[in-house]
């Protein structure tokens, strides 16, 4: 039996009209895929997509449809998943109540790369097929106030960082690195061998582990800077400083992030290491940009 070691969840309302005249319900699950692909060169990964009516939106039912998904992915040969990812901070008390009935970790995050991927997937392909469609966009528009980044405790800081890129192939083989705490997603297809990918590296000689092992918690997802501050978005919508930086800086770096960021389809990776010339990696994180929930 093949292992699923998380899964992704969506349950909300998508753009159709239903003939009673009420929005279609609609629950999506995917797992995250492994790094390491099959004979075909595609991970091997479970969905699952479930309607509801409105009239039935509750944890009750979610728990049934979990039931039944759970059910399936054994069939297809998958396990049962040792987390759950809810990416939509409106839906977790209900996701929550669900999840607890079944002994299901529930985890609020947006590091639900494959499920936004599939979201977007079906906003092109399958929903403006559907009677009842409703032109515009599937997610609201992102919020305009972000919560204020709040400085990494003490412990948790590393002792220097620096600027860093690597090209998209070595990426290809983060898998076969000596790997510590690490968060890996298959790239995203159609980009060039040598598109260099942006990131930052951190180092501690006397508590990489420790340092990596806080970051892992936190859920990384992308990487921003905001004014003269690097923020490291996590979570929902946590936000941690990471560094000050100094004026001239800040507008370059901000630029040429930005720059990096949109040629390698908005992915970026974090790691922290002890030493700069350490081949070890403590943790390595790919982070992608993606759309607020």
């Amino acid at each position: 039996m093949k292992h699923s070691p998380d899964w992704e969840l969506d349950y909300y309302s998508r753009p159709i009209l239903e003939a009673d005249g009420k929005k279609r319900w609609e629950l999506l699950i995917c797992s995250t895929p492994e790094v390491e692909t099959g004979n075909d060169g595609t991970p091997h990964q479970f969905r699952w997509v479930q309607s509801c009516p409105a009239s039935s939106v509750n944890s009750i039912w979610l728990r049934e449809a979990l039931e039944q998904a759970l059910c399936a992915a054994q069939e297809q040969g998958f396990a049962a998943p040792r987390r759950l990812r809810c990416w939509r901070a409106s839906m977790r008390t209900m996701v929550q109540r669900a999840a607890d009935g079944l002994g299901i970790e529930l985890l609020s995050s947006r590091r639900t790369y494959a499920l936004v991927n599939w979201l977007q997937e079906r906003e092109r392909t399958v929903y403006p097929r559907e009677p009842g469609y409703l032109a515009g966009p599937l997610a609201p528009p992102p919020q305009p106030l972000r919560p204020i980044a709040v400085p990494l405790p003490e412990a948790a800081r590393g002792e220097s960082w620096a600027w860093a890129s690597l090209p998209l192939e070595a990426l290809a083989g983060a898998g076969d690195w000596e790997l510590g705490f690490a968060g890996l997603v298959p790239l995203p297809p159609g980009l060039a061998a040598g598109v260099a990918v942006p990131g930052i590296r951190l180092f501690s000689p006397g508590r990489a582990l420790a340092l990596a092992g806080w970051l892992a918690g936190l859920e990384p997802v992308r990487l921003e800077i905001s004014g003269l501050q690097l923020v490291l978005e996590a979570g929902m919508e946590d936000r941690w400083l990471l560094t000050n930086l100094a004026s001239a800086e800040a507008e370059a770096a901000a630029e040429a992030f930005a720059a990096a960021r949109s040629e390698a389809g908005g992915l970026q990776f974090m790691a922290v290491q002890a030493h700069e010339t350490d081949q070890r990696f403590e943790g390595f994180w790919l982070l992608r940009d993606l759309p607020d929930p």
